[in-house]
């Protein structure tokens, strides 16, 4: 367990950097669940491609296998608000997760709660 994550969490990898086009720092980390099925990534939109300022959380099923994929939860203007974000999705996660087989459940809960809603 990672004292900066939610318990059932662990902080995978935390990074800051400057862009060689930038000179404003930007800030990256991964959270894992303890299960391994689950990998969660507060990022610099413009990582996946996008041309939106700000942070996206994204989050990864069963990351690293064939069968993985990546869903946008939400995108917000600065690290502190998604890091924020993302602890509510881990611990709406947790609360809802049973073992495997509930896994999917899990993931809808948790992003419905912390999508933006329009």
């Amino acid at each position: 367990m990672d004292a900066d994550a939610p318990p059932a969490w662990n902080r995978e990898a935390c990074r800051t950097y400057t862009p060689a086009d930038s000179d404003r720092e930007l800030r990256y980390r991964t959270y894992r669940h303890e299960s391994g099925d689950l990998r969660l990534k507060v990022a610099p939109a413009s990582l996946d491609g996008e041309d939106h300022p700000g942070y996206a959380l994204t989050v990864t099923t069963y990351p690293g296998l064939d069968l993985s994929e990546t869903l946008r939860i939400r995108t917000v203007l600065t690290f502190d608000r998604c890091d924020r974000i993302a602890t509510q999705f881990m611990d709406l996660f947790s609360a809802s997760y049973d073992g495997p087989g509930s896994l999917e459940d899990a993931l809808e809960y948790a992003s419905h709660r912390t999508r933006e809603h329009r």
